[in-house]
């Protein structure tokens, strides 16, 4: 099982501080590098669809929901394979899942760039396979967490998940490099950065000593017997959801809402994925400082305030303040949860990335198809904006419910700050 482990006689530092606390010196940084990178990456192309989709769209003629569908199918298809790369962390390690991982995505790109994708159930093939790419997170955070102690633990995987910052890189030069040489040759483009990354994570990354042998499939599902399980994914469908659907759907909704072009709206995207993106291990030291469940409580409060002022206001300059706001708070709120996981789940923390992941990606997947169907049966996207607003206050009630026995069971026992 993929433990959050700690042995100072078995794992590989320098010698000098190495026993004063600090954070560099409590881990491996070169896995730590290694797991930023690989991430990185493949958050890149996991939401490559959605830069890409004013231009699809046009040449293929996709309706409004056919282009909600086409960039929400990577998210749901990564949200499922996520518990399947936590299983496979457990059995062969972070290091081997992370590279078979890579390999496929890298060849159904190529694969996809050579041959041509000429219909929508085409986009939807694509969808699948780069749904190995959002898969990566069960793999990168194990791959880091694994070498830090529970006081570092909201650092290095914030660190780690900061790797989401991709979607930036996607949203800046895709559209771009879409409009100089066509947006299928922008897929096997994609692969010369994946390839780098590729042989620098089989050199960089290396597993933690100290993991368990594995157990039985059906103890690896243990976790959903415990009603705290349910809850930490509840609230990762919120804010990573709020995240990543909001990425994948920023660059649609400039363009038929405001009639940016494609590059302006990549722009647009970029600058509210920035912020989501930058922020997320702060929220991981944020709420190391002062607990996960005050700082996911001002998330929640946050996100359900900007996405309703979303979709009330009219104007392009107002609309992105928000998006740029809403996207801050949720960024903490990524780093914030996974604060809490390895407290709770120390010795799950494999499967319960995977579980808590998968529901972060159906969290994307509903946005981002529920924007696209809003906009095709009421002519606006208002409705999907405030729908998921009303789960940002669904969330912070069931985090007010839950708070007080979290901080005296587990919160109390592990002696961390929740």
């Amino acid at each position: 099982m993929a433990t959050a482990f700690w042995n100072d006689t078995e794992k590989t530092k320098p010698d000098s501080g190495a026993d004063d606390g600090g954070f560099w010196s409590s881990g491996h940084t070169p896995t730590l590098i290694a797991a930023f990178l690989y991430f990185d990456l493949a958050f890149m192309v996991w939401v490559l669809l959605g830069p890409l989709a004013p231009q699809i769209a046009t040449s293929l003629g996709l309706t409004p929901a056919q282009k909600g569908v086409m960039v929400a199918v990577p998210t749901l298809a990564g949200a499922i394979l996520r518990v399947v790369n936590g299983l496979l962390v457990d059995r062969i390690g972070p290091k081997r899942a992370g590279a078979i991982s890579q390999i496929i995505v890298i060849a159904g790109l190529f694969s996809a760039w050579a041959l041509g994708v000429t219909s929508f159930g085409g986009t939807l093939a694509l969808g699948v396979v780069l749904g190995f790419a959002g898969a990566s997170f069960a793999i990168a955070l194990p791959l880091a967490s694994r070498w830090y102690p529970p006081e570092h633990q909201g650092k290095a995987m914030g660190l780690a998940g900061m790797g989401n910052s991709g979607t930036v890189l996607a949203a800046l030069f895709a559209p771009a490099l879409a409009k100089l040489f066509g947006w299928n040759a922008v897929l096997g483009l994609a692969c010369l950065p994946l390839s780098l990354v590729f042989v620098a994570y089989m050199i960089m990354a290396k597993d933690a000593p100290g993991a368990p042998p594995p157990r039985r499939l059906v103890e690896y599902l243990a976790p959903l017997k415990q009603a705290d399980a349910w809850w930490l994914m509840g609230f990762y469908a919120v804010t990573f959801g709020g995240f990543v659907g909001l990425a994948a759907s920023l660059p649609i909704y400039f363009t038929d809402r405001f009639g940016l072009t494609p590059v302006q709206a990549g722009y647009a995207t970029a600058a509210c994925v920035f912020a989501g993106s930058l922020v997320r291990p702060m929220g991981g030291a944020l709420a190391d400082a002062i607990g996960g469940v005050k700082a996911l409580m001002a998330v929640f409060a946050a996100a359900a305030v900007t996405l309703t002022g979303v979709a009330m206001v009219d104007g392009f300059a107002a609309s992105l303040a928000l998006f740029v706001l809403s996207m801050l708070a949720l960024g903490v709120g990524n780093g914030s949860v996974f604060q809490l996981v390895p407290q709770r789940f120390a010795a799950e923390i494999g499967v319960m990335t995977g579980l808590v992941g998968m529901a972060g990606g159906i969290g994307g997947f509903y946005l981002a198809s529920s924007l696209g169907i809003a906009k095709q049966w009421t002519g606006s996207f208002s409705g999907g904006f405030l729908i998921f607003a009303a789960l940002a206050l669904v969330a912070l009630v069931g985090l007010s419910l839950v708070k007080t026995r979290w901080r005296r069971s587990w919160g109390a026992a592990e002696g961390v700050r929740i």
